[in-house]
């Protein structure tokens, strides 16, 4: 069974800077694409960062130069490093696993989420 357990979310003032990690078990994670994703409220969930199993991260326009998405194979962990937090990066935020099936097509696996909050 897939689990992907996310944490370092918080309370932080606006300028500041927080470390998400998502810790997967369950799957092969080397093989799997993993991305975060957050939702604030009354919002669609929209995708930040992106970090394909060869690695390459990519991300929204919103967090380019902030936001630094890298896993760490042997650990089973993706991490998001958040810097020059603002206030509309309040959100919770998902890890996502990507995991390839036999043949073709690939299942999504999500995690419960961790809620980042920016505040003065």
């Amino acid at each position: 069974q897939v689990h992907l357990v996310e944490s370092g979310g918080g309370l932080v003032q606006p300028g500041g800077s927080l470390r998400l990690s998502c810790e997967t078990s369950g799957t092969i994670f080397e093989r799997n694409d993993m991305s975060w994703h957050r939702q604030a409220p009354g919002k669609e969930r929209e995708l930040v960062s992106g970090i394909p199993a060869d690695g390459g991260a990519h991300y929204a326009d919103s967090v380019k130069g902030r936001f630094t998405n890298s896993r760490d194979n042997a650990k089973d962990t993706v991490y998001l490093q958040m810097n020059d937090l603002k206030p509309e990066d309040t959100a919770v935020y998902y890890c996502q696993a990507e995991e390839p099936q036999c043949g073709s097509g690939v299942h999504d696996y999500w995690g419960k989420g961790t809620q980042v909050t920016v505040s003065s």
